[in-house]
């Protein structure tokens, strides 16, 4: 939608040890990444460090960007800009800071931020995901079209955003959340235990016996791949589980959205261990009190990065129906489908590309004779 528009956006991708600037046109970066210390701990050091770091990005372009967009950390009221809250990595916050404000003051252009989640659905489902897919449908012959989409990160904790339609579901407390949905197997405890970084580790650990070997996902996948030493079940059965769980919560999205779910972060490097279980649980069946078995979701789930199901996903069920007292035929595809498929931009890039489409979305409704 935006691959074409000539505007700039700049870009910030807020962590708690860097902050990362940058500018995109056209939903590509145009600018090489500056890296800064957050300083996230001091609340003036931390604001006077994003100010030199846009400063930077601006002076270092040939024409004046639209807009500044990016992502930060919440609880937050996005909508105004106004960061507060419990913030773990960035403690200054806590007791509210009118961010956006401040920054649309300091350089006299829109300023929007929003969750990160929600930016790396917005950009798989403007720039990413959503237009290959419907891409490789129409080159396979296909009149099916998607323009609902969830969008999954794992990595340190399981964020989730919600395009609907076209348009970016923020709610209407800026407060779309999946990580405190119930864990599937343990009572009472909220799905991220099961759906994190500390997750695999944990679950590594308890099977293992191996509490005081210091391992990150990567090494877990290592071993269970056998590229490293270690205990190959517990490896995998961590990554199972991680996928049977998160899995478990997609379940309950997937089946009121009705779209395609691509997933992103640093823990898709393990998406071949992780994917089974995470399939077969949006597969699976639940009863009636009668006995019936019903799918737990309706629509037939595939994998559209395997060529056979993205080939019966764009195939469909096509079906022919005589209209009755007439000799008049329809068509039409009884075959309700949806797919997962993993993020083709990378996380960071999808999220940086969900911001710059946010603000040229806001902009244009702003000024629709512009657009």
């Amino acid at each position: 939608m935006f691959k074409h528009d000539n505007r700039i956006v700049i870009t910030l991708d807020a962590g708690g040890t860097n902050l990362v600037f940058g500018a995109m046109r056209g939903c590509e970066f145009i600018t090489e990444p500056l890296t800064m210390p957050s300083n996230a701990h001091d609340l003036d050091l931390c604001l006077d460090t994003m100010v030199k770091g846009f400063r930077q990005i601006i002076d270092s372009l040939n024409e004046k960007p639209v807009a500044i967009s990016f992502a930060f950390p919440g609880p937050a009221d996005y909508p105004h800009g106004i960061i507060g809250g419990y913030l773990p990595n960035f403690p200054s916050f806590r007791n509210g800071v009118a961010l956006g404000p401040f920054l649309e003051h300091e350089f006299g252009m829109p300023v929007y931020i929003n969750n990160d989640g929600d930016l790396f659905a917005y950009g798989e489902a403007l720039c990413g995901a959503l237009p290959e897919i419907n891409s490789r449908l129409a080159e396979a012959g296909s009149n099916k079209r998607f323009r609902n989409l969830l969008g999954y990160t794992f990595g340190t904790g399981f964020g989730v955003g919600m395009v609907v339609n076209g348009q970016l579901n923020r709610g209407d407390n800026s407060c779309v959340e999946t990580f405190c949905l119930p864990h599937k197997t343990k009572s009472g405890v909220i799905t991220e235990e099961g759906v994190s970084v500390r997750a695999v580790k944990r679950v590594y650990a308890e099977a293992s016996d191996e509490y005081d070997r210091k391992l990150e996902p990567k090494d877990i996948c290592d071993i269970a791949d056998g590229r490293l030493e270690g205990n190959v079940e517990a490896a995998r059965k961590a990554f199972a589980e991680f996928g049977e769980t998160a899995g478990d919560a997609m379940a309950i999205a997937a089946q009121l959205v009705d779209g395609i779910i691509v997933i992103g972060g640093g823990i898709t490097a393990a998406r071949h261990l992780i994917l089974p279980s995470l399939l077969k649980e949006l597969r699976s069946s639940l009863q009636t009190l009668g006995g019936d078995s019903v799918n737990r979701v309706q629509m037939e789930v595939m994998n559209l990065d395997d060529p056979d199901d993205f080939e019966r996903f764009a195939k469909g069920n096509r079906k022919t129906l005589t209209i009755r007292g007439t000799n008049l035929t329809v068509e039409y595809d009884d075959m309700k489908r949806i797919g997962v498929t993993f993020s083709k931009l990378g996380a960071s890039k999808a999220i940086s590309t969900g911001a710059y489409a946010f603000a040229l979305t806001k902009i244009d409704e702003l000024n629709p004779d512009n657009a």
